[in-house]
């Protein structure tokens, strides 16, 4: 492996069986994932967690807090600040209804995984301390799902504050997948008065890390990464200076879908995510990636 890239052994199997039309792809399933900044005396660092080497997808890899939509977050609405559920469903691309849940799941997981809460008793302000036992109990019924977000919410009397958070990206995991996930990448920066903690049973590590730090390292081989993971790290290259202007450029950023193609040429399997070169693997017939 010359770089981080994560590649499962299984993959060159699945990706020839899709290429020959023997493999049917699996309906993704919608996540969010929220790129959490702070400023820092040299640059922005961004928070990351290494997912344990067990977990059946990426394991060992290094990702950021996020997870799957919660059906029930479609069902209701909840307390809510920040441009209108209409806004979200135009810039997510999808019915309002769903823009709320993506939103959700975003604040949630980053929740759930960091322990860092994007909500406040008035639509102008945010939780300080989320700390203590009263807290830790609602956290871990948000996790074991038995507790919606927006009970949650409503339990707590907090308002969703939707503008600290910037749509910034959106990938599809490969048609080949046995797991797939659409997920919508968001940037957000740290709360004052917040701090992150490794509130996740599914990462064994955690990291505030520039995000020039981190390309570096996926770029010799120290830090495994998904193709995502290592994009965004690059796209936040050019904001050096803090993290508001990562959040200022959001309403800017392309959400076309990034999903990867797999295609049979010259007796061997392309694959490749357009719009980024770096990932494309060459996988002889009966061979291993190039």
């Amino acid at each position: 492996m010359v770089n981080g890239q994560w590649y499962p052994p299984e993959w060159p199997v699945r990706i020839r069986a899709l290429a020959e039309g023997a493999l049917t792809p699996v309906a993704p399933k919608r996540a969010a994932t929220v790129i959490l900044l702070k400023d820092t005396d040299r640059a922005p660092v961004v928070h990351m967690l290494r997912r344990r080497t067990s977990m059946a997808f990426a394991g060992g890899a290094y990702a950021y807090p996020g997870g799957g939509v919660d059906p029930r977050d479609d069902e209701r609405q909840v307390r809510w600040a920040g441009p209108t559920r209409a806004w979200w469903a135009n810039r997510l691309g999808v019915d309002e209804t769903s823009a709320q849940a993506i939103v959700c799941a975003a604040v949630r997981e980053t929740y759930e995984e960091a322990g860092v809460l994007l909500a406040g008793p008035t639509p102008d302000t945010v939780v300080g301390d989320t700390t203590g036992d009263d807290w830790e109990a609602d956290r871990a019924a948000l996790v074991a799902r038995d507790l919606s977000f927006a009970e949650f919410l409503d339990r707590r009397g907090l308002v969703l504050r939707s503008d600290l958070l910037g749509a910034w990206t959106r990938w599809i995991t490969p048609e080949f997948e046995p797991r797939r996930y659409d997920t919508w990448f968001f940037v957000a920066a740290l709360p004052e008065g917040q701090r992150t903690r490794n509130a996740s049973t599914e990462a064994d590590r955690t990291v505030w890390i520039r995000p020039a730090d981190a390309a570096d390292g996926y770029d010799k081989g120290e830090l495994l990464m998904m193709p995502p993971t290592v994009a965004t790290l690059r796209q936040l290259l050019p904001y050096a200076a803090a993290a508001a202007d990562v959040l200022a450029a959001a309403p800017a950023r392309d959400l076309t879908p990034v999903l990867a193609k797999a295609r049979l040429a010259d007796g061997e399997v392309v694959l490749s995510w357009p719009g980024h070169d770096e990932f494309t693997k060459h996988i002889p017939t009966g061979g291993a990636p190039a």
